[in-house]
């Protein structure tokens, strides 16, 4: 009955239109001092220690060196080495676009930056090439949600501080942990990658069936320029992700040094963004940084009543008793995961769904990295779909083109992300093997 209450109060102040972080705090004040006896110290030290974490400290500095790199011109030169490597493919913008938000992705951790800074250049050069507006929106709108599922990525952070310290019984009686932000990172290479191939595919599928034109094949020395004009943009991949499986520093570290790295490039070595701007970007990652941080807090006590209600404990002794194996758990979990992805943003859906989910995959013996990517997959997709699909909103504010236009446009490519979903639903080792074969897990 007090889980029942929960959900019911939560989701009642959503449908009201309140915002999520809001939301979640009244929820979690009423249940504690009407049901429960906690004390209001309890809940002031947890609201004091809830973000008091190092790993959260990623999101900031990642978030910062995204805005740095959107406003300093890595972009462009990413699109052009893109351009330069496959517009001569059918429909070549088209899929150049893909591999330049693949590797925007590899260095922003976000799926709006992405979006941003990929879709404001290529999708008037698609439409002055000839390509239908809407097209070019849908290729970047599902193109940036690789930017939280190729590494660094901000809801693989989230779902790591949400869980973390969870330790549950495994159905062999071992003790399984929550899943790093390490092998997270290392988790996702695969099936981004092999995401960003998909994608690709549907995309020349797309432009050939309907005709759409091609770029000339650019010479080698071309290809070599444009390689050598973007390398600095792409050595912070190197960087980050060398550094962290190099021991050289962690997660938290390496999105401070890649937040100091990409000023350094955006201002003095391509020199695309002024001194006098960069105030403008400070405020502008603070502003988001402080809303994300927002919601964490507010996600971090509902997580804190859920843990004193044992309700996570409970559901995963229900369904267990149930006789539900772990085909069926995965996916009830990923129609509740795109259920949730349609009315909320990712980070409030890991944050919320994290906690509960997590006990009771491990006790059915799913391994906790393996169900991260699975629930970033559905968050990908859940930036694709109405009323609340967040690449729809920015690829719409670059375009001009309406939600109800996108959210056709996006479809070819949502199937090809669905059936991708399964993929990595039941196929474990796709996002498993790399982190195996290096002795991560």
């Amino acid at each position: 009955m007090t889980a029942a209450f929960i959900f019911l109060l939560l989701v009642a102040l959503l449908l009201v239109g309140m915002p999520v972080s809001i939301a979640l705090g009244l929820t979690v004040l009423t249940v504690l001092f009407v049901l429960t006896d906690v004390p209001l110290d309890a809940v002031a030290l947890k609201l004091f220690t809830g973000i008091e974490s190092f790993e959260l400290m990623c999101v900031p500095f990642f978030i910062l060196a995204g805005n740095f790199l959107t406003h300093g011109g890595v972009a462009k030169r990413m699109i052009r080495f893109a351009t330069a490597m496959a517009g001569h493919w059918p429909g070549g913008l088209g899929l150049a676009a893909v591999v330049a938000c693949a590797i925007f992705a590899a260095v922003s951790g976000s799926s709006p930056a992405t979006v941003v800074a990929i879709g404001s250049i290529m999708i008037p050069a698609m439409v002055a090439r000839g390509y239908p507006k809407d097209f070019a929106a849908g290729v970047i709108a599902s193109g940036g949600v690789l930017g939280i599922l190729i590494p660094p990525s901000i809801v693989m952070v989230l779902y790591s501080v949400a869980t973390a310290g969870m330790t549950v019984q495994g159905p062999d009686g071992k003790r399984i942990h929550a899943a790093s932000v390490d092998d997270l990172f290392m988790a996702g290479v695969i099936p981004g990658l092999v995401l960003a191939t998909l994608l690709g595919l549907t995309t020349i599928w797309l432009a050939r069936s309907r005709g759409y034109p091609k770029s000339e094949r650019q010479p080698w020395s071309e290809r070599l320029a444009a390689f050598l004009d973007c390398f600095w943009g792409l050595a912070l991949v190197v960087i980050v992700m060398g550094g962290i499986y190099g021991g050289v520093f962690t997660p938290t570290e390496a999105a401070a040094v890649s937040a100091v790295y990409a000023f350094v490039v955006a201002v003095y070595i391509y020199k695309d963004l002024a001194l006098k701007d960069v105030p403008r970007v400070l405020l502008a990652s603070a502003s988001m940084s402080a809303m994300l941080l927002y919601i964490i807090t507010n996600a971090i006590l509902f997580t804190f009543l859920l843990t004193h209600e044992q309700i996570p404990q409970a559901m995963a002794d229900w369904l267990i008793h149930q006789g539900f194996g772990p085909i069926t758990f995965l996916l009830i979990v990923n129609v509740i995961l795109l259920v949730a992805g349609c009315v909320m943003e990712p980070a409030s859906v890991t944050l919320i769904l994290a906690p509960i989910l997590f006990p009771v995959a491990a006790k059915l013996g799913i391994d906790p990295v393996h169900f991260g990517i699975i629930l970033v997959v559905n968050m990908e997709i859940g930036m694709l779909t109405p009323p609340v699909g967040l690449n729809l909103y920015v690829a719409s504010g670059v375009s001009r083109l309406g939600l109800t236009t996108l959210s056709v446009a996006v479809l070819p490519w949502l199937v090809t992300m669905l059936a991708f979903l399964m993929l990595v639903t039941f196929w474990p080792s796709l996002s498993l093997g790399l982190p195996r074969w290096l002795g991560m897990l």
